[in-house]
């Protein structure tokens, strides 16, 4: 891992604050624990901090396990650990935090880990530990194979079943090997259902997935991870990525959690460059999903008219001054005519449409 970090200056809930950024996805959870300390403003860098380096993470971090004072429960006892034991623990886990923790998911619910000290270090410093990666309980059998296996423990079962002469063993064997195969994005549709259920309205978390640790947080019933790769380093306004299923496609968003329209990048050298075709779809995806996020907003659907209207001009502001004038046109028109044709269903089909002079829909 890199001896530095470059820092990202975003505007989050009105105030300034810094996110650490990587150069390449890797473990990283040094950096997935601070980016939640800075969101949570427990850890704080100077103004204008442009680099920092692997040193200056670990104090810091070193600095707030420091402070931290044990939690207690309703009847006064201490929660979830010692101390004065604990303490000693978690420092000495700071070293691995730059290249990566031992982390051995079970597949039973998503905050459940086999224990190891590194993990003392969230719980220490009160930061929630989620993965989605659960058995499917529509699929018994599945379920029969895996059970409160850790991943660890799957793999080497999985081996040692694999050449077995019983073949009842084969069976539970190759049972084992396809949850792995049918889960290889290590999140499962009812992980993420069940991700929704656990993670509280607010709460700031590390989210873990092959391998790589993620700052993650549930904004109004929606689960975002911080976007930390370095090469949106200057795009200030694009801060979350929305984690909606398992392909990990999400869309890009504010600080505020608005949709926001990632920068077109020149292709690498020797690279080939997207077709027009390709630009010109990737367009008409976006426009459509502005209009779709302004019509559920606070202010109520707008007309036909005034929709048309606001996707010509957010058209003509988001296209590059390169592209041809056919492929804009075909953005608008083709949204405009999405428009009419959601707002059209309950209209009656067949024969030529009914042009009526007082409609506010008009054809641009």
């Amino acid at each position: 891992m890199p001896a530095y970090y470059l820092v990202k200056w975003i505007t989050w809930k009105e105030k300034k604050t810094p996110i650490i950024t990587q150069s390449e996805n890797g473990p990283c959870p040094l950096l997935a624990i601070m980016n939640t300390l800075f969101l949570r403003w427990k850890a704080k860098l100077p103004a204008q901090t442009e680099v920092v380096t692997t040193e200056d993470l670990m104090a810091h971090l070193g600095h707030q396990e420091l402070s931290v004072t044990p939690r207690e429960t309703a009847d006064g006892m201490e929660l979830n650990f010692h101390a004065g034991i604990n303490m000693s623990d978690a420092m000495a886990v700071l070293p691995k935090l730059s290249t990566g923790l031992d982390v051995n998911v079970r597949f039973t619910g998503v905050s459940d880990f086999e224990y190891t000290p590194e993990c003392i270090v969230f719980d220490l410093l009160d930061i929630p530990l989620y993965h989605g990666w659960l058995l499917d309980p529509q699929s018994p059998e599945t379920a029969a194979a895996v059970g409160k296996l850790s991943y660890n423990q799957l793999v080497e079962k999985i081996i040692d079943y694999k050449h077995s002469s019983d073949s009842s063993r084969v069976s539970e064997g190759s049972n084992r090997s396809r949850f792995l195969e049918s889960t290889a994005t290590q999140l499962s549709y009812h992980g993420l259902c069940e991700l929704n259920a656990m993670a509280k309205e607010g709460e700031i978390s590390v989210f873990f997935r092959n391998n790589h640790f993620s700052t993650m947080i549930k904004h109004k019933g929606h689960l975002y991870l911080l976007v930390t790769d370095q090469g949106f380093l200057q795009e200030e306004g694009l801060v979350w990525e929305s984690l909606h299923n398992v392909k990990g496609d999400g869309n890009f968003c504010d600080s505020d959690f608005r949709l926001c329209h990632p920068p077109q990048r020149a292709p690498p050298s020797g690279a080939l460059a997207p077709s027009a075709e390709g630009a010109a779809q990737a367009d008409r995806d976006y426009l459509v999903a502005v209009s779709l996020q302004r019509q559920g907003g606070a202010t109520g659907p707008l007309s036909d008219l005034e929709l048309a209207r606001q996707l010509q001009q957010e058209e003509y502001q988001s296209q590059q001054q390169a592209a041809p004038a056919a492929v804009r046109s075909q953005a608008v028109m083709l949204t405009v005519s999405l428009c009419f044709q959601a707002r059209g269903q309950g209209s009656q089909q067949g024969g030529a449409r009914r042009r009526d002079k007082d409609s506010d829909c008009v054809v641009l």
